[in-house]
């Protein structure tokens, strides 16, 4: 992306924002709420135009050629993306079916997702009897069945308790060194960041603070320097760490509101 600006009438969600992600890699976007985390996201997956700049992703511009990008990429929104109603199984034969997957096909990537995100045993049980975990497994498995190749997920563990957090990350690695898939990911979670990210940057009101590796950030602050404090030092924040369907629908939905 170059000179990525996004005006919101007065106020500037992004400004002149350049960025250049590797290849097969996991690269963490960071910041306090109200950063630009989410915008950027949103612009990169085409759902959201840029007042200014370009971006591309896969080689492909996001504003004159979005279809293109769109068939290159998945995405996991902070928001509950999974149907409650609806059972893993038949959430995920709806992706496949969006995702233009068919017949033998689409049935062989259906048992894949499952064994992926380990949910063979409750395929059939309705997704809104499901642990926060579970759901976001499953929403990540529904996310890659068409093989992307970058995964966009926007806070992917908010809500979920430890274990299931770990599981999750589990699945991250899975998915890059199993598949050499690139994956962007938004996080206030500093243990997330310092754990799954090979590379990372953190922006503050819109502009970027600073981009690289973990270890060479924290270096920099000095020799027993956490992300946290990596965080702190750039953005001038100090991040708080604060279930079931309608607790995970719940967090995520305030998480939204909250930017």
């Amino acid at each position: 992306m170059h000179e990525l600006t996004k005006l919101f009438g007065s106020a500037r969600a992004l400004d002149r924002l350049s960025l250049t992600i590797p290849h097969q890699c996991i690269f963490g976007l960071l910041g306090p709420n109200g950063a630009g985390k989410s915008t950027v996201i949103k612009i990169l997956t085409t759902l959201l135009d840029a007042s200014s700049g370009s971006a591309k992703v896969c080689g492909f511009d996001v504003a004159s050629q979005p279809i293109e990008v769109r068939r290159r990429i998945g995405y996991v929104p902070q928001m509950l993306s999974a149907d409650g109603s609806l059972t893993a199984v038949e959430n995920l034969a709806l992706s496949a079916s969006l995702y233009g997957l068919r017949g033998a096909t689409r049935d062989s990537r259906i048992q894949d997702a499952l064994e992926f995100a380990d949910l063979q045993a409750v395929a059939t049980h309705l997704v809104k009897t499901y642990s926060g975990g579970m759901i976001r497994r499953l929403e990540i498995a529904q996310a890659t069945m068409h093989r992307p190749d970058v995964l966009f997920l926007d806070e992917p563990t908010i809500g979920l308790d430890p274990v299931a957090r770990r599981t999750v990350w589990g699945r991250l690695l899975e998915l890059k060194s199993a598949n050499g898939m690139t994956i962007f990911l938004t996080t206030h979670d500093m243990e997330e960041a310092d754990f799954l990210c090979d590379q990372l940057a953190i922006l503050h009101q819109g502009l970027l603070a600073v981009v690289g590796a973990p270890e060479q950030l924290k270096k920099a602050i000095g020799p027993t320097a956490t992300l946290a404090d990596v965080f702190v030092a750039h953005s001038g924040v100090v991040l708080e760490h604060g279930g079931h369907f309608r607790d995970i629908r719940e967090t995520r939905g305030t998480a939204q509101r909250l930017g």
